[in-house]
């Protein structure tokens, strides 16, 4: 099949290659006319070439011709249509050939094309860039975006006047991370653009980091029936990427949102779509409620007013250099032309010449016709500046430049820097790239007078995004979540999923932790606890056992009383210190114990005193001693009633150290083992205080509090009390084997029953101690237990060994005599009077 080339004569050729018509059906390579990307562009090339030759400025006396062809949307057609372009460049062997007379044929020799403007599909550039670096032909695309075609190394040959996929890739980028979402899954047509524009994509997001790709989905080619609806179903795999950057082509992009409309799921699916949707009407046509808060992006453009006069201009008179402007004419006014040989169709009404574009028919410049503009006008620049080098001062084509090296004009093309047809610079950098220079539409239609894609940001190597203008589906203008995980609050840490950064669990910092950053939870100091919010820690509060504590309260009381009882006791002994009962029970001893029995009750409240030095010392001093004091007393007294009894038995001979003066001896010794232990005490552990943060740790952080207490462990207060124990049982030993005295011994029973009583009261302190070990009250239960049990004991002392005697010396003062002197008064009577 010959290929259809629209040609316009000239000193140098540029050739054009533009999708005049679509991708042809099975079997055919072309198929419907494309009027805004093919013609319009087409179209564009033209006005730029009539405006160059018309300027006396740049290449005066040169004109430059084109030599232009159909790609039909097709990378092997345009293949096959390309290689017109290096015809002129093949030597061809004619030595065999011979015309009919002999003489060797004249073959016309095809126009050189010195520089090609095109392609516009990035498949379809790759596959003309190989064949043209072949034969060092520069190529300039108008619309090819792929980063592959900025390998300098395969591509060299090739320029553009549009920044790559890898720039706007960046931009979508930028995008998605000034949204706040950071999982989102993305779409691309199979082929060049897409595949490459998604693969650019997702490497600048695992280079930059902090958005992580949910699922990357290939449309196929030629999609199969039920295709889409398979893609939406997948998307929906993971819902929580709601953001889909696609990367597709018009009719893959219209078939998604006719898919997700079918699911249901409008409004759910946030798009963020690549130049090949841009601000384009006809992918979102009839699904306006789907494509709703979509973010496109499209290289920043502006609307070329010479080439819109130009374009209305066009009639089938004054165009017929255009050889597809009659197929145009026709699709455009829904007309038909006649032509001879050809019936014409009564269906159509008849094209009569007269329409013009714009006013029978609808009109809107292409979005690509800037940057048509801009490449010839680069090849034009180029030239020029290569015209001024090698032909200076020489009008038109000079023999430096005929033939023209492609190599050189590529060096010219990668060095010109001019104002493009929309005032923006246009030059390329080592990779015959241009800069990145992009406008940020939404698609809006609620709140607006005229619904449609408004612009609501700019990229120039960084965003300028207008959040406050930004709006979603229903009008909602708070920014949609995309995430794969809500952000831990406060306390909480990330326990991230493996292989996916931007998903995670959050796990509560527990117990006594706090969160020391996002992904890790640390235990607080023993003297702290978590704060509220667990974020840091803050002091455990501490405290002491309070006067008005029912734990402080209650043993008080019972102190206090027996304080009163032990004080009247002492009061009525001094009293009646004369007294036989006072005489009889031992006054020296009694004294002492009754000492004992009072700092007893007077250990209470030092127990209860908020802990410091002092009261830490005579809490050692005193815990112990009041009942070494008391027991040492009644051993002795129990010891001096035992060895009386058994002396009795054996002789009338009395034992020895029975005396006052030895009983007190002999209580005083004893008592300075409880004293000499407390003093060697002090000398190895000076008396101090301490805060316990243990003791009340209980599983809630928020109960835990640290105890003042001195530095009196269980164990500690159990030795401190030993020796009185050992005095206690030794006691009661001998109150059992003096249980057979006769009653002249009258105390013996007594200190019996009290010492059995005593040793039920300190048996049952023990399990009552040890047994609140676990307590979060355990000081203030033990201290209790400890105060009451002492209370109880000296109370059991005073009770049974003391009140009998006060209330004989203060309510029966007439049994307060010697017995003698009672008998005596008895038998005197009945001797005073008469005998019979």
């Amino acid at each position: 099949m010959c290929p259809q080339v629209s040609t316009i004569p000239g000193d140098i050729t540029l050739g054009g290659l533009f999708p005049i018509h679509a991708r042809g059906p099975h079997g055919l390579p072309c198929g419907e006319l494309k009027k805004e990307k093919g013609i319009h562009r087409m179209e564009a090339m033209l006005y730029a070439l009539d405006q160059i030759n018309s300027d006396a400025e740049l290449l005066p006396n040169i004109t430059l011709g084109a030599r232009i062809l159909d790609t039909c949307s097709r990378d092997t057609y345009a293949l096959e249509q390309s290689l017109t372009f290096v015809q002129a460049l093949i030597q061809k062997d004619t030595s065999d050939i011979r015309c009919s007379n002999g003489e060797p044929p004249l073959i016309r020799k095809p126009e050189r094309v010195v520089g090609v403007i095109g392609a516009s599909a990035s498949s379809v550039s790759i596959m003309v860039a190989n064949i043209l670096r072949l034969f060092e032909i520069p190529q300039v695309s108008y619309a090819s975006t792929a980063p592959e075609l900025s390998d300098n190394n395969r591509y060299d040959f090739f320029s553009r006047v549009v920044p790559p996929d890898s720039y706007q890739a960046q931009a979508m980028l930028d995008i998605v991370r000034a949204l706040g979402w950071n999982y989102v899954s993305t779409l691309a047509s199979e082929g060049n653009y897409g595949e490459s524009g998604v693969e650019a994509f997702m490497q600048i997001s695992r280079e930059a980091g902090g958005v992580c790709i949910a699922q990357s989905v290939k449309i196929p080619r030629e999609p199969t029936a039920g295709e889409f609806d398979k893609i939406i179903r997948r998307l929906m795999e993971t819902s929580n990427a709601r953001g889909v950057i696609i990367f597709a082509n018009e009719d893959d992009i219209k078939r998604v949102l006719e898919a997700a409309k079918r699911a249901n799921l409008t409004g759910h699916f946030l798009f963020v779509g690549s130049d090949s949707w841009g601000a384009k009407s006809s992918p979102i046509t009839e699904l306006e409620d789907v494509a709703e808060g979509a973010v496109t992006i499209l290289p920043k453009r502006t609307s070329i007013d010479g080439f819109d006069q130009y374009f209305v201009s066009r009639s089938l008179e004054n165009n017929r250099r255009n050889i597809w402007f009659a197929e145009f004419w026709e699709d455009d006014f829904r007309c038909k032309l006649t032509r001879p040989g050809i019936k014409p169709d009564p269906d159509k009404k008849k094209c009569t010449g007269d329409e013009r574009i714009g006013r029978d028919s609808t009109y809107e410049q292409e979005g690509k016709v800037q940057f048509v503009i801009d490449a010839v006008y680069a090849v034009a620049h180029a030239l020029h500046n290569m015209h001024q080098d090698l032909c200076p001062g020489i009008p038109g084509v000079c023999s430096s430049m005929d033939p023209l090296e492609g190599r050189s004009l590529l060096d010219y093309i990668r060095a010109v820097h001019f104002n493009g047809s929309a005032g923006t610079s246009v030059l390329f950098n080592e990779n015959g790239d241009a800069p990145g220079r992009y406008d940020i539409f939404q698609f809006q239609m609620t709140n607006h007078s005229h619904p449609g894609y408004h612009v609501i940001g700019q990229w120039t190597n960084n965003l300028r995004l207008n959040l406050e203008e930004m709006q979603w589906s229903g009008g909602d203008r708070s920014v949609p979540d995309s995430i794969c995980s809500f952000p831990c609050k406060p306390g909480e840490r990330k326990k991230m999923v493996k292989g996916v950064p931007c998903c995670w669990h959050c796990e509560l910092c527990d117990g006594y932790q706090y969160q020391v950053d996002e992904f890790n939870c640390e235990t607080c100091p023993s003297d702290m606890r978590p704060a509220p919010n667990r974020t840091t820690c803050r002091p455990t509060p501490i405290i002491k056992l309070e006067w008005n504590s029912p734990w402080a309260l209650v043993p008080a009381s019972l102190a206090m009383l027996g304080i009163l009882a032990t004080s009247a006791v002492v009061v009525t002994f001094i009293r009646f210190n004369d007294t036989p009962i006072v005489r009889a029970s031992g006054r020296e001893l009694s004294y002492v114990l009754l000492t004992g029995i009072f700092l007893i009750y007077l250990i209470t409240f030092l127990m209860i005193a908020e802990p410091g030095v002092v009261v830490c010392a005579f809490r050692r001093l005193l815990l112990g001693l009041g009942m070494a004091i008391t027991y040492s007393a009644m051993l002795t007294k129990t010891n001096r009633i035992y060895r009386i009894f058994e002396q009795g038995k054996r002789s009338v001979t009395p034992p020895k150290f029975i005396s006052p003066t030895s009983q007190l001896a002999i209580t005083f010794i004893l008592i300075s083992v409880q004293v000499l232990g407390v003093f060697v005490w002090f000398a190895v552990v000076p008396p101090h205080t301490i805060i316990d943060y243990e003791e009340q740790r209980p599983p809630n952080p928020d109960f835990a509090r640290g105890i003042l207490k001195c530095d009196m462990s269980d164990l500690s207060i159990i030795c401190c009390l030993s020796y009185s124990i050992v005095l206690m049982v030794t006691c009661t030993v001998y109150a059992v084997k003096s249980r057979g005295v006769p009653e002249t011994f009258n105390e013996a029973k007594p200190i019996g029953f009290t010492m059995y009583t005593t040793c039920i009261v300190w048996l049952a302190f023990v399990p009552i101690f040890f047994g609140t070990a676990q307590s979060t009250e355990k000081m203030f239960i033990q201290t209790a237990t400890l105060t009451v049990s002492m209370s109880l004991s000296a109370s059991v002392s005073l009770g049974m060994l003391y009140l009998p005697k006060v209330y004989i010396i203060v309510f029966h003062p007439e049994q307060n005599v010697q017995k003698r002197k009672r008998s005596f008064k008895v038998t005197t009577t009945p001797a005073g009077t008469p005998n019979p």
